[in-house]
């Protein structure tokens, strides 16, 4: 009996901020909506400006059950801006907290309403807030082939135009970290091998941008041009493939020192993914004239660490408001848009080597020898607890005028009708305009 209540007790600490959560969203969406309809014969931008103090609002109440009813202790290191500016965001992911975590940073510089993500494609059948999160300025993209530049610069553009403020969310990795799935480890490995070689041999071969020998490279390559050609084609060699081609190229020294000086070997890493350079060359090349910086930001939970010092899964949304973590650490590097390469191909390594940085942090966090040093990144914390003042009221204003919708009759179909006409007209908004 007692193990049964306590159980319960447990179970109920996830099922009341979610109830609450979900059960506002017909609340702000209407909202929302009335704002849409009675803005729609205004400039966008006082739109934009009253959409984002919406968003805020339900933002911070988010916030109010992930930080303030968890207790979580948030600890930061780096260099966090007290004032809002237009950035990239770029972080290791490895929950479905971190987009969370975005937002704990963001209030912390007054431009929670600025937040917009690029999102997984799929991430936009979700009844109401997946057309929200698209309208509000979430970018939803597909993997690889699929991926269309096109239109998510066509996008950002518009928001460059409208002088839309920018607070843009990306995770390079494009999926989640988990140390219990060595296969997805292994094939981000296998990525990196691949994609070094194609990186290496297209820059000694471009005309355009010689590198240090690469015309006597070139030269001496023509015994395996069949090979390289075929590279070109199809940049994705296997891995024998790739190993077989750079040890028969390095054993002539000036071809060996082309490679060292235009794509070395990517490092292995242990505690995130390869990450991809799609979307965010796509987004700093879009708006480098526009962005004022690019934030770094490398996250760990406390407490994913299990009884043979090995790492586990990070806490899931449901297991983090069991009050599961007791601590985040995020970790912050302001980086100045001059220092990031413009280029393609260079930014592609330039992104590899901050995961690079990211991973010796995690190395350090989860693995270091000295007891000490781990469950903390190098370096000064600060222990940053956010005030009620910034939540609460928007938890009692949505609360509130979500039960008042509840208590009439009236009130309870326009809730229902919202459910279920808002998520089938947003799945056909999205279907049509993402």
């Amino acid at each position: 009996m007692l193990l049964s209540l306590v159980l319960h007790m447990y179970s109920m600490c996830c099922v009341l901020p979610a109830a609450v959560l979900l059960g506002t969203a017909p609340t702000y969406v209407l909202a929302w909506g009335a704002w849409r309809l009675l803005s729609a014969f205004l400039p966008s931008r006082f739109y934009q400006a009253v959409d984002d103090r919406l968003y805020c609002i339900y933002q911070s109440m988010v916030l109010f059950f992930f930080e303030n009813y968890t207790g979580v202790q948030i600890l930061l290191y780096g260099d966090l801006p007290k004032n809002k500016e237009n950035i990239i965001y770029l972080a290791n992911h490895q929950s479905t907290v971190d987009w969370i975590v975005a937002d704990i940073l963001a209030i912390r510089q007054n431009a929670l309403g600025h937040v917009r993500y690029v999102l997984k494609d799929g991430l936009k059948w979700l009844p109401l807030y997946g057309c929200y999160f698209f309208q509000h300025g979430g970018i939803y993209v597909k993997r690889s082939a699929k991926f269309n530049e096109k239109e998510m610069r066509k996008k950002l553009q518009s928001y460059i135009n409208a002088g839309t403020p920018m607070y843009l969310v990306i995770f390079p990795e494009g999926t989640r970290y988990n140390p219990e799935l060595t296969k997805v480890i292994s094939a981000s490995q296998t990525f990196a091998a691949q994609e070094v070689l194609s990186a290496a041999l297209l820059r000694i071969l471009d005309p355009l941008k010689p590198g240090p020998n690469s015309q006597s490279a070139v030269l001496k390559l023509s015994g395996n041009w069949r090979e390289i050609q075929s590279l070109r084609i199809h940049p994705r060699p296997t891995a024998s493939e790739a190993l077989g081609l750079r040890l028969s190229l390095a054993d002539d020294p000036e071809t060996s020192q082309s490679f060292r000086t235009t794509g070395p070997s990517l490092p292995v890493l242990k505690h995130v993914l390869t990450p991809r350079i799609k979307a965010t060359h796509v987004a700093f090349d879009s708006m480098k004239n526009y962005l004022d910086a690019i934030y770094d930001v490398t996250v760990a939970f406390e407490g994913t660490v299990d009884d043979k010092g090995q790492r586990k899964e990070a806490p899931s949304m449901a297991e983090f408001l069991c009050k599961e973590c007791p601590k985040i650490h995020i970790h912050i590097d302001r980086i100045d848009k001059k220092d990031v390469p413009e280029e393609q191909v260079y930014m592609k390594r330039w992104l590899h080597e901050r995961f690079e940085i990211k991973d010796k942090l995690l190395i350090e966090f989860y693995d270091s020898l000295d007891p000490e040093r781990r469950n903390k990144f190098p370096g000064e914390s600060v222990n940053s607890k956010l005030s009620l003042k910034k939540t609460l009221p928007s938890f009692l204003i949505l609360s509130g005028l979500t039960a008042g919708m509840l208590m009439t009759e009236a009130g309870r179909k326009l809730y229902v009708k919202t459910w279920i006409y808002g998520t089938l007209i947003g799945c056909l908004w999205v279907s049509i305009k993402a």
